[in-house]
């Protein structure tokens, strides 16, 4: 009997995905203490580095969402667009 194709087995790692979580959580953390400014470069630089990533290492990259031009321009362009909002709107420390 041959078992049906499984989506999950070709998702990404989930150690890096908690790493990514993580990323999350302290940058929540750090918003809700006011420091809205480094909250925003953690989100930023996780999604950069998501997203080089999945560009870099395409389908044995450890962070797969959707297709890699999918995850890589989600990234990087979130990554890019926070930081160019921080740039022209600074907020807290």
């Amino acid at each position: 009997m041959k078992h049906p194709y499984v989506s999950e087995d070709h998702e990404g790692k989930p150690w890096f995905e908690w790493l990514v979580a993580a990323a999350v959580a302290v940058s929540a953390l750090l918003a809700f203490l006011g420091h809205t400014k480094a909250a925003t470069v953690i989100i930023a630089v996780a999604a950069l580095v998501t997203g080089l990533i999945r560009l870099v290492l395409r389908e044995r990259s450890p962070w797969k969402v959707r297709s890699v031009a999918f995850d890589a321009f989600i990234g990087i362009a979130l990554g890019i667009g926070l930081l160019v909002l921080l740039v022209l709107f600074p907020v807290g420390m």
